[in-house]
């Protein structure tokens, strides 16, 4: 029954919704377009690059929904995870999660981080938190002299900057194929229905003659 309830949500707000592609009515679903920026799409994969905060609830839910969208398009998605922060939010755990993807641990620190403030209640905007799950996923000396070093830093502005001239203003958010946007806001703050947004848009692009 709530499965129905939520596909008669999501139908009603995408035929509710302006804001799918007026310029392009083959590509479906809840999004807005970003100025500036070109669509990519080489008829094979599509890129997504999903902003988030290891601080917010939507993007540690949303985090199930990631293998059913990829699921959808095997060898289809090419998944990029930039982490930001907002306000007084430490700029750390991204940080941690920078230094774990070179060692080829990002997605084991991604989720131990949404563990640490979601199941663990732990502040992880402390370093010896940030060391405790490194060590907790294999990383050792090396990771912590890194991440008190300051090695990622620069990168962790960076990400800022760049979630700022896709126009992205919550998280998580999804920027598909270069430059269609879509986030929670955009389908009730529902994050199944971002899931099934989601879904949706990437069928109009593959769907795409």
């Amino acid at each position: 029954m709530l499965k129905k309830i939520l596909l008669l949500s999501f139908i009603l707000l995408m035929l509710s919704s302006l804001s799918y592609a007026a310029e392009d009515m083959s590509i479906i679903g809840a999004y807005d377009r970003v100025p500036k920026q070109p669509f990519t799409y080489d008829g094979k994969q599509v890129e997504i690059i999903e902003f988030l905060s290891f601080y917010c609830g939507h993007c540690y839910h949303f985090e199930r929904s990631i293998p059913i969208i990829k699921g959808n398009f095997p060898k289809k998605i090419i998944w990029k995870t930039i982490p930001i922060f907002w306000g007084k939010g430490s700029p750390k755990p991204g940080e941690a999660y920078l230094i774990a993807v070179d060692e080829g641990k990002g997605e084991q620190m991604k989720k131990a981080l949404f563990e640490a403030v979601f199941i663990e209640k732990q502040d992880i905007g402390k370093l010896e938190v940030l060391e405790s799950i490194g060590m907790k996923i294999g990383l050792g000396f090396d990771f912590s002299k890194k991440l008190r070093g300051g090695e990622k830093e620069k990168a962790a502005k960076e990400a800022v900057d760049l979630a700022g001239s896709y126009g992205v203003n919550e998280t998580p958010s999804l920027i598909i194929a270069g430059n269609i946007r879509t986030s929670p806001g955009k389908v009730n703050s529902n994050v199944d229905l971002m899931r099934d947004n989601t879904i949706l848009i990437l069928k109009s692009i593959f769907n795409k003659k």
